[in-house]
């Protein structure tokens, strides 16, 4: 089987077989034969195609802890499906050989059924769209979706940068998503090449708004987004916008890309952030890239009792009472059932 691009429905003709993507906020002009920004989605004959329809550069068994996800299914694993390209630039980019410099990275031919099918036979609980951002390659996630069990669960890991209509719909259709906010509009233009990353705000608003169980995380990098005001700033707008119950992320930097002469972020600088969020009126506040740290594990906001110990990506023990804590109480939101320890039963690529 030989998979061929797929027509887009997101986008309009502007004439002289030229074409306006309406995927996201940069709204790519794009003439006959050329590709938007994202680098997958080219203009042939005046019709808008997405050229990594059914071609995933990774699909690997991942724990859901990975996205990082905490408070969905804690213990599932998840198939986790990206095509190559991106609709952000960052020059700290972990995942650049598939989302920037992609060119001789090998597609693998993988349609939505076979994705569906290794659901259908218990390989894995749910799917995770993710590594490079999904919004770019949305027909082939919501084909996916469609094609999968009723109760698989399905979960974003994005950067946020899509339009309102991207939003509602995908909303539908999944089950969770962590956004990553990276910073105050200077850091964007600076790092992202965004110019005004206010769409991605509204992205994290509107999901929750949706009933779409919203994660974020924030990757603290040192001497660019780290300093006190500017961190103060983005854990009030989740608290006030999204709601302290929305679990954060705070995850430390390491060097990569063209971001090789800044530091790893010191944990000293995740734990005062962690300590900011905490002021603010978060609830549920981890750590990322910080293994063994105690921040890990999910403990009850009412009592302090340990309800979710983890290690790493491991889930270590589950200590809930239909969704509440047993010492007092506390509903927790968990969206899906807990699955248990992690066992590494099924971690494995295809």
């Amino acid at each position: 089987m030989t998979l061929t691009p797929r027509e887009t429905e997101h986008y309009d003709q502007v004439g002289d077989g030229t074409v306006r993507c309406r995927v996201c906020p940069r709204t790519c002009v794009v003439p006959e034969g050329e590709r938007g920004v994202c680098g997958v989605r080219e203009n042939r004959d005046g019709r808008l195609y997405l050229t990594s329809y059914g071609r995933a550069v990774s699909t690997s068994i991942d724990p859901i802890e990975k996205k990082p996800l905490f408070h969905v299914a804690p213990g599932a694993d998840v198939l986790s499906v990206a095509t190559k390209g991106c609709n952000l630039q960052c020059d700290f980019c972990q995942n650049y050989r598939i989302a920037i410099e992609y060119e001789d990275v090998p597609e693998h031919e993988r349609p939505p059924a076979e994705l569906a099918g290794r659901i259908e036979v218990g390989d894995a609980d749910g799917l995770a769209y993710t590594y490079t951002e999904p919004t770019i390659f949305m027909e082939y996630a919501l084909d996916t979706m469609r094609a999968s069990p009723d109760d698989a669960l399905q979960v974003f890991v994005s950067n946020g940068y899509m339009r309102p209509e991207t939003v509602d719909t995908l909303a539908p259709h999944l089950d969770a998503i962590n956004v990553d906010i990276k910073g105050d509009r200077e850091f964007y233009r600076e790092h992202a090449g965004v110019p005004d990353p206010e769409p991605i705000f509204e992205t994290v608003e509107r999901f929750a708004e949706r009933d779409v169980h919203v994660e974020v995380t924030n990757l603290v990098i040192p001497g660019e987004n780290d300093d006190e005001t500017s961190l103060r700033e983005r854990m009030a707008w989740i608290a006030e916008d999204v709601g302290t119950e929305t679990p954060v992320h705070v995850s430390r930097f390491h060097p990569d890309y063209k971001l090789t002469d800044v530091p790893p972020t010191p944990i000293e600088t995740i734990e005062r952030a962690m300590e900011i969020a905490t002021e603010v009126g978060l609830e549920y506040v981890y750590s990322g890239n910080v293994p063994g740290h105690e921040s890990e594990s999910t403990y009850c906001p009412g009592c302090g009792r340990l309800l979710i110990e983890r290690k790493g990506f491991a889930v270590r023990s589950i200590d809930l009472e239909d969704g509440a804590c047993p010492q007092c109480g506390r509903e927790i939101p968990i969206v899906g059932s807990p699955h248990g320890p992690s066992d590494g039963r099924r971690r494995r690529a295809f």
